[in-house]
């Protein structure tokens, strides 16, 4: 039987249109039902979220989530961009240099996050270690079990992590801007800082603003390295969102709770791709 060309299209997206309400639009769906219902499955409206707004724990998640992410991105984005800036420019051994700087991005999640405990462990990791020997500190530093320690220690990790993402396509987009626009510049006397600050950076606006919204999401989702180096502590200082819904659902089995705090950040995320697309998007 000879099926209709109008048909033909939906026919070939069927299959993965289907797989994707499958994975995607079924458990979204699903966790909006269960962040409005009770254990019993009764209608509760929006008590779920009331319960989880009240709880001063999930105002220090919001805080520590906001910290962790806010500046994970400032200083991603300077050093890598620096380092993007570096890599691009001649230099012997410029190839072996760019093939390394990607390690610490490809690294899994959790050895870099096992790794990195170890090195922050206060009796036995070669930070203090270092920092002793160097007299930069008289004693030993508990970096993940102080209250005051612990958030910059896990920021360096997650800048460490994916600073070299940021260099790579900072690097991509160099290698787009015109080399007469260069030119132009020195002829007009530009030094180096100006190159950068009025050639290189407006080139790189929209390399800039699309890794800034990609690392917020990712940051936003970030759980391996904070779950494995301190699992929220000490005393919740390290805990952020998705750490939250994963105890409230897979540690108190309160999924409905744990599904109204899902919608909540799933709100978050949403006005972070709505900012972007009217502040950065449209200008472009």
């Amino acid at each position: 039987m000879r099926v209709s060309s109008r048909f033909t299209g939906p026919l070939f997206v069927f299959p993965a249109l289907f797989v994707l309400a499958l994975l995607v639009f079924y458990p979204l769906v699903y966790t909006v039902v269960l962040s409005v219902t009770d254990p019993a499955g009764n209608y509760v409206g929006l008590e779920n979220f009331r319960t989880m707004l009240d709880q001063r724990l999930t105002g220090i998640t919001l805080r520590n989530t906001f910290v962790y992410v806010f500046f994970s991105i400032v200083f991603q984005i300077i050093l890598g961009t620096a380092v993007g800036i570096l890599l691009n420019a001649p230099f012997w051994g410029r190839s072996a240099l760019r093939a390394m700087i990607v390690v610490p991005w490809v690294i899994p999640g959790i050895v870099a996050a096992t790794t990195w405990a170890w090195m922050f462990h206060t009796e036995f990791g070669i930070i203090n270690y270092m920092a002793q020997g160097a007299g930069v500190i008289d004693q030993p530093i508990g970096w993940l079990t102080n209250p005051n320690t612990v958030m910059p220690a896990l920021v360096t990790v997650n800048v460490w992590k994916m600073f070299p993402f940021v260099a790579i396509m900072v690097l991509a987009g160099l290698q787009a801007i015109p080399q007469d626009v260069y030119e132009a510049a020195r002829i007009d006397g530009a030094k180096l800082h100006h190159e950068i600050l009025y050639v290189t950076l407006p080139y790189l606006k929209p390399v800039l603003s699309s890794l800034s919204l990609l690392l917020a999401i990712w940051g936003l989702n970030a759980i391996t390295i904070i779950y494995a180096m301190t699992g929220g502590g000490p005393a919740n200082r390290s805990i952020i969102l998705p750490i939250q819904i994963f105890r409230q659902a897979f540690q108190f089995f309160q999924f409905n709770q744990a599904a109204a705090l899902s919608v909540m950040f799933l709100g978050i995320t949403g006005v972070l791709m709505v900012l972007y697309v009217t502040v950065f998007a449209e200008k472009e």
